[in-house]
């Protein structure tokens, strides 16, 4: 008798699995567009500035969707709204591969992006409900399946079109597999709450506002190190042009690693622990990478910064989540809104800094924005507090 398992705890382990294939999806779906990018460059004949702003449809259409992706969730469920991005992902991948105009590709593009949003902010408002539910840390396990969702994407188109398979027919590969994906998930969603009288749009408030600022902070690193991390190492001169891709690659494996064990180290050190020494062991690890004499050194800095920018994150996810200043729903979209603004405008912003005082003093200033995640950890993570006021109280961790 100690062998059969409840119903119940089938019905958790099905929801996990849901949960894991919609973070794979969104991952997968979006990695499958990078190496698509040279090409789309060819086949339009525009110049860097205009495809720069075209990859910024990407980015317009997600913000603008994440906006009210919170009021559809209350209003529909989060099964529904997943299942929407995430076909609509789907759907739109292959039109990117043979847009034949700058303005089919510019609505394609907005098109995809606003599935990539809606997606993104369904499936950690369903995450949420499911780790409430399972009682136990797996906030950390769901990102980490985007990430390696990332890798088989990208890994994939980039075998097809290295094996000269036309992008078309490599990315309706790509669409069956998503679409499977969320065939054999859908089933296993759970019922969120839904509630009609949702207003359209919501200005984040109390404990929402600053973990809306912190996640804006931490995106904002990642997207600085995707963007800039190679243009630091070789003006260094510790690698070659050739190799400035290695130390986001090693950010990247250690960001995943972290987060594939995230869930465990929460589980026994609480949220505001690993939040306070994640980030502490991220502001340490630019400060190595500052220093660095070698690439030795530097690829530490990376690893350093990638294992503890890792799971605050998903703590702050699921703060969101726990708190009682807003509902639920809109706090999630919320702080995915925000956070997604700053992977966005950040690296821009990295970049006028950098023209100003140069990119290591550019890396500096992210270093000590980044200070503000231990700082701020033990206000953060004081769950349903509903002000600022609440964040001067002694509180225990929670996990």
């Amino acid at each position: 008798m100690d062998n059969i398992v409840s119903p119940s705890t089938r019905v958790d382990a099905r929801s996990r699995l849901a949960t894991r294939l919609s973070f794979l999806v969104a991952g997968f779906g979006l990695a499958c567009w990078a190496p698509l990018v040279p090409f789309a460059k060819t086949r339009l004949a525009v110049d860097d500035g205009a495809l720069g702003l075209l990859l910024l449809c990407i980015g317009l259409g997600s913000v603008t969707a994440m906006q009210f992706t919170g009021v559809l969730t209350s209003r529909f469920g989060s099964r529904l709204v997943i299942l929407v991005g995430g076909i609509g992902m789907a759907a739109t991948l292959p039109l990117l591969s043979i847009a034949p105009t700058v303005a089919t590709m510019g609505a394609t593009l907005l098109a995809f992006g606003a599935f990539l949003g809606v997606i993104e902010v369904a499936m950690n408002i369903h995450a949420v409900e499911v780790e409430k539910r399972a009682g136990r840390p797996l906030m950390s396990g769901f990102h980490a399946l985007f990430s390696i969702g990332g890798f088989a994407g990208a890994g994939l188109m980039t075998t097809a079109l290295s094996a000269s398979v036309p992008a078309l027919v490599g990315t309706l590969v790509a669409t069956v597999l998503m679409i499977v994906a969320l065939i054999i998930a859908a089933p296993s969603f759970i019922a969120t709450t839904k509630e009609d009288d949702t207003p359209l749009f919501v200005i984040p408030r109390g404990i929402v506002a600053l973990l809306s600022l912190l996640t804006a902070i931490t995106f904002l690193v990642e997207g600085a190190i995707l963007d800039w991390s190679a243009l630091l190492l070789t003006d260094a001169g510790l690698v070659a042009a050739a190799k400035g891709g290695v130390g986001y690659m090693v950010f990247a494996i250690a960001m995943t690693t972290g987060r594939l064990t995230g869930d465990a180290i929460v589980a026994r050190l609480g949220d505001r622990r690993t939040m306070m020494l994640g980030g502490l062991l991220a502001v340490v690890g630019f400060g190595v990478l500052l220093v660095a004499p070698d690439a030795i050194i530097a690829m530490l800095g990376f690893l350093l910064i990638g294992l503890g920018a890792s799971n605050i994150v998903p703590v702050l996810f699921r703060q969101a989540g726990a708190q009682t200043a807003m509902p639920a729903s809109l706090a999630v979209a919320a702080v995915s809104t925000i956070g997604y603004a700053g992977i966005l405008a950040g690296p821009a912003g990295v970049g006028f800094v950098a023209h100003a005082v140069g990119l290591p003093a550019a890396f500096t200033l992210l270093a000590v924005l980044l200070c503000l995640v231990p700082l701020c950890a033990r206000c953060a993570t004081a769950i349903g507090a509903t002000s600022g006021d609440h964040c001067n109280r002694d509180e225990p961790d929670h996990s």
